[in-house]
């Protein structure tokens, strides 16, 4: 085994590697770029080398840096991750040359996947499905239309050398072929280094079932069964679980003999993936195989127990595999999802910021969190914005979608925006409960998961005063004894000679602004909310948890403060609720009007659409903007003339940053 080794990634899946290095006794080393130099990887391993500016492409992209710290440290091997360089031939090959191990599969098999387009001609040879479609290498416009039109339409255009949902477009007509196969070119070419595309006939309401596959170098090629991961938002997986709930032990069997024959097909060696899609009617056809780690792999391992990055590296030093075929154990059912930085409620676009709070379930025999930051760390505009994966595990799928609910509901983050109601609205949806989502539905009902639905309920809204007011008591007290700490009038409870005064209080919630009367003190009040009446009795705050009586019934609420703003949880979903002092208005249209175009979200201006002095119309694009890989085209706002450009491609900007100005005609 060795005795140190070098990861060459960073965020949750470095932090994770390093976990089983320390357990086994593996000294680790980090490597990391100038945005990452306080970042928990580097916090957390034996050692850490600077490799380069922010930009993937100037530090983690850096294959002979990545070389060259490992050769200074005296690590002996290098453990890629997922993502950057874990599927790239040539870092693999530069690593043997230097004389170190690469943890992961050959050169020469990540060379026949590399290329989704041979993958699929390979594995058709070896009689595993394929969809029908193109994936030659003319890549000519006249080419490239004609084989859309023969293959048939809806048609998916994918990007040849991608992978994680990117360079991905589905086209159902003709003539919205070109303008979707230019703008998969584009992503391709600015995320994976190369343009190529291949065309492939759209299968309707298909699952996505992946097999968990292992090599070594004894010969031996075993699977670790399934995980669907159909629940997607534009080819970006959400929730992944196993083992799949509409798989028959059949199809399961048929399944991971054809991965198994997938992988033995191109000498597969450490952990891989082979990922299927399939139609209702239980047909299966080849996607391609990932040959690195996955990001939802804790999923495999918490339904088998076992370490798969542990089984990376006796792999990669030369032992076999731990176990044979039938040895391969199956308990209970696993879930995992994404808590990442984005904004819902805005397209999903990347958020990025400092995490004032971050607050995640404890771990246990059923909750299991693996993450890449910690509260006080930046979500930076650089890489993917992921804070943390939350995996649950119980004896059923019932059960532990129980477990997911409950997890989330514990969770709170400060600092940024993040995805964190629509989890919650996810793992309740009944599509993902009765277990009937294909890979299409997020898209296609999208608004179910991030309409915020009914008003908040007005006993909720008397919580959120309850909150307020224990944390003003609270302060009042503090501030009084710490000036006079022997008086009477230390206790802030709104006594006056003729009774206690009430309070005015106005509460932001669901969009609209609510007028609230509070009498009370020390835990009990009378609260008007709106035209409703709530008598609160033993109200009590600790530790993110308060707990009270409304109308005499018993209520547990998690309340998490950020400045002027709780955050309640009712049980079912999360309510924000923001204290608005009382000569503060309800706010109004912020917008100037003046036509001034600013950017969604922080990134990088990939290409400029418009010239000044052009006449556009309302919706016309002008700018194309990338951030953590997604693409984003920036639109006019009204008719009218580009009166200023302000940006070019290649310019990294902030969000709200003015990137042009359309004048009225």
């Amino acid at each position: 085994m060795f005795e140190k080794i070098l990861i060459a990634n960073r965020g949750e899946i470095a932090c994770r590697v390093i976990r089983t290095c320390r357990r086994l006794g593996i000294a680790s080393v980090a490597v990391y770029s100038e945005a990452d130099a306080a970042a928990l990887h580097v916090r957390l391993a034996d050692e850490a080398y600077w490799i380069g500016g922010p930009a993937p492409a100037d530090s983690y992209l850096r294959g002979d840096a990545v070389i060259q710290a490992a050769l200074d440290s005296g690590a002996q091997a290098i453990h890629p991750g997922y993502g950057f360089l874990s599927e790239n031939a040539a870092f693999a090959e530069a690593v043997a040359a230097a004389g170190l191990v690469f943890i992961g599969p050959g050169a020469g098999s990540m060379r026949r996947m590399g290329s989704k387009a041979g993958a699929k001609q390979l594995m058709a040879q070896a009689g595993v499905p394929v969809v029908p479609g193109y994936n030659g290498e003319d890549q000519a416009l006249a080419t490239l239309s004609r084989e859309a039109a023969r293959t048939g339409f809806p048609l998916m255009v994918k990007a040849a050398h991608g992978g994680g949902g990117k360079g991905m477009r589905v086209v159902h007509r003709l003539e919205d072929f070109v303008p979707a196969l230019e703008s998969c070119q584009r992503e391709a070419l600015g995320a994976f280094g190369r343009d190529r595309v291949l065309l492939e006939r759209y299968v309707s309401s298909p699952r996505h079932i992946e097999i968990q596959v292992f090599g070594d170098t004894h010969g031996n090629v075993i699977h670790l069964n399934e995980r669907e991961c159909s629940a997607q938002r534009r080819y970006q997986k959400v929730l992944e679980e196993s083992p799949s709930p509409f798989l028959t032990p059949q199809l399961r069997q048929a399944m991971g003999e054809a991965a198994v024959l997938a992988a033995r097909a191109i000498d597969y060696v450490n952990a891989g993936t082979v990922e299927f899609i399939v139609d209702p009617d239980g047909a299966f056809y080849f996607m391609e195989i990932n040959t690195r780690l996955q990001v939802e792999h804790p999923v495999t391992e918490m339904v088998t127990g076992l370490d798969l990055v542990e089984w990376q590296l006796r792999v990669a030093a030369g032992e076999p595999l731990p176990l044979a075929q039938e040895q391969v154990p199956q308990q209970g059912h696993a879930i995992e999802v994404r808590l990442y930085a984005e904004d819902p409620e805005s397209g999903f676009l990347p958020a990025s910021g400092t995490l004032r709070a971050l607050q995640l379930p404890p771990p246990s025999a059923h909750v299991r969190i693996d993450a890449g930051v910690e509260a006080g760390d930046t979500v930076t505009v650089f890489y993917d914005p992921m804070i943390a994966k939350l995996i649950v595990h119980d004896a059923d799928r019932a059960h532990a979608l129980a477990r997911l609910r409950g997890a989330l509901a514990q969770c709170h983050v400060a600092g940024t925006k993040t995805n964190l109601g629509f989890l919650e609205a996810l793992a309740r949806h009944p599509a993902v409960v009765e277990a009937r989502i294909d890979t299409g539905y997020l898209d296609r009902h999208l608004d179910e998961f991030t309409n915020p639905g009914e008003p908040p309920a007005r006993n909720l809204l008397a919580a959120a005063a309850t909150a307020f007011l224990l944390r003003q008591q609270a302060e009042e007290r503090r501030r009084v004894a710490a000036a006079e700490p022997h008086s009477p009038w230390a206790r802030a409870d709104g006594w006056r000679l003729h009774g206690r005064a009430p309070r005015r209080l106005r509460l932001q919630a669901g969009g609209q602004v609510h007028a609230l009367l509070a009498t009370g003190q020390d835990g009990d009040w009378t609260l008007e909310v709106d035209d409703s009446r709530f008598a609160i009795s033993g109200a009590r705050l600790a530790d993110g948890v308060m707990d009270l009586r409304i109308d005499g019934q018993g209520r547990r609420v998690p309340a998490f403060f950020d400045g002027d703003t709780v955050e309640l949880h009712d049980g079912r979903r999360r309510l924000p609720v923001q204290w608005l002092p009382a000569e503060r208005g309800e706010g109004g249209d912020e917008s100037s009007g003046d036509g001034r175009v600013l950017a969604p979200m922080p990134g990088r201006v990939v290409l400029v659409k418009a010239t000044a002095g052009q006449a556009v119309a309302a919706g016309a694009e002008l700018l194309v903007m990338e951030a953590m890989k997604m693409e984003l085209t920036v639109r006019a706002p009204r008719e009218g003339i580009v009166a200023e450009l302000r940006a070019v491609a290649g310019d990294f900007v902030e969000a709200d940053t003015v990137l042009a100005r359309v004048a009225a005609e």
